[in-house]
């Protein structure tokens, strides 16, 4: 069964194809030097820019894998959360080549795909343990099956990807911020008292980073030498050396620390709620962060589960993940029809397809 996969959920385009559980090909535009300029995604230009790369991508991906539009037996995409705009170019491209080739639809909750993806390159042990950790999203969920996910914690405020993008503004590091803060903290051991472990006096499963960001800001604003003057450039960073790096490589390791423990402690604290799993499953944008992998290693190798990572490349948005997800969900019997809506980020993805009753085969 081949499936393409759209993803357009914020500043990444991307498109894949996956045959029978396995990745053909997969085209990926980034934005980042785009918004680079703001700091941060600008939701308007980032809609524009989907507009203006999908169709161009799709063609390329045709082309480098040998397929033609009626090739195709599924069509999945990214259907939230997201940004509104920016989903609305990949749900209406979606819908427009379904119309086109009769291939049916299946719409994709991005944050299920980032947890399934690493499926392409290992099998996935269910039920598991699921730590999303993204710009946008810091979700723990029990999976007990590719179609079947529970959301036990959340952010209640700041995500812990959003944390790390903040405080990088706050030093004027390059945008996005957060490899900086990985890079930089690989150099030192952590001041385990820089920074508090936040939201971790209580009995839930729930995360919130804004205080951590409150802490992060009054030392900046305490320590005016850690900051640039003004936003530095990649070549800037790598070159920093002297008494400064060692400041920026100590506090960084002491945020990146903080952040992590707090991590580490709701899904041990989860892994007691849940019962018997047999494996944790670690994604989203944050988990290429060094210090969350060797973090989360440890857990599972405490708790005897097997640990599920996807490659570096796969952890940021990507065309390959919603392809995958889309297999997944198709070969299990469920689609859409082309009613379907795309959720904005604040928004429940409602678990709204139609279930054939019939397993597809690959």
């Amino acid at each position: 069964m081949l499936t393409l996969g759209i993803e357009t959920s914020c500043d990444e385009t991307a498109v894949a194809l996956v045959d029978g559980g396995h990745l053909l090909g997969e085209k990926l535009a980034t934005q980042v030097d785009v918004h680079a300029l703001f700091g941060g995604v600008v939701p308007e230009i980032a809609s524009r820019e989907h507009l203006r790369i999908l169709p161009r991508l799709f063609r390329e991906l045709m082309v480098e894998t040998g397929k033609s539009p009626s090739d195709i037996d599924r069509i999945a995409v990214a259907r939230g959360p997201g940004l509104l705009g920016s989903l609305l170019v990949g749900v209406s491209f979606a819908k427009g080549l379904s119309l086109a080739t009769g291939a049916p639809l299946i719409g994709v909750n991005h944050l299920w795909a980032h947890l399934l993806v690493a499926g392409l390159a290992e099998d996935l042990h269910f039920p598991a343990l699921g730590l999303l950790v993204s710009g946008g999203h810091t979700h723990i969920y029990l999976v007990r099956s590719p179609v079947d996910f529970e959301l036990l914690g959340r952010t209640l405020d700041d995500a812990a990807g959003e944390a790390f993008d903040k405080v990088a503004k706050v030093l004027n590091f390059p945008y996005p911020g957060g490899r900086f803060i990985d890079m930089l903290a690989q150099e030192s051991v952590p001041d385990k008292k820089m920074f508090p472990r936040p939201y971790i006096d209580n009995p839930t499963l729930d995360f919130s980073y804004s205080g951590l960001k409150t802490a992060f800001a009054l030392h900046a604003a305490a320590h005016p030498e850690l900051v640039f003057a003004e936003m530095v450039d990649s070549d800037a960073m790598e070159s920093l050396e002297g008494d400064r790096r060692k400041a920026l490589a100590k506090v960084c390791s002491s945020f990146n620390w903080s952040v992590t423990e707090t991590l580490r402690i709701k899904v041990e604290r989860a892994l007691l709620t849940v019962g018997p799993v047999k494996s944790l499953i670690v994604a989203g944008g944050v988990a290429a962060n060094s210090m969350l992998r060797e973090t989360m290693r440890r857990v599972a190798a405490k708790n005897r589960l097997e640990l599920t990572l996807p490659e570096l490349s796969l952890c940021t948005d990507n065309g390959a993940m919603i392809a995958y997800a889309g297999w997944l969900f198709s070969k299990a019997g469920y689609s859409h029809g082309l009613e379907l809506e795309p959720i904005p980020r604040g928004r429940v993805v409602p678990l709204d397809w139609v279930f054939s009753g019939d397993n597809i085969e690959e």
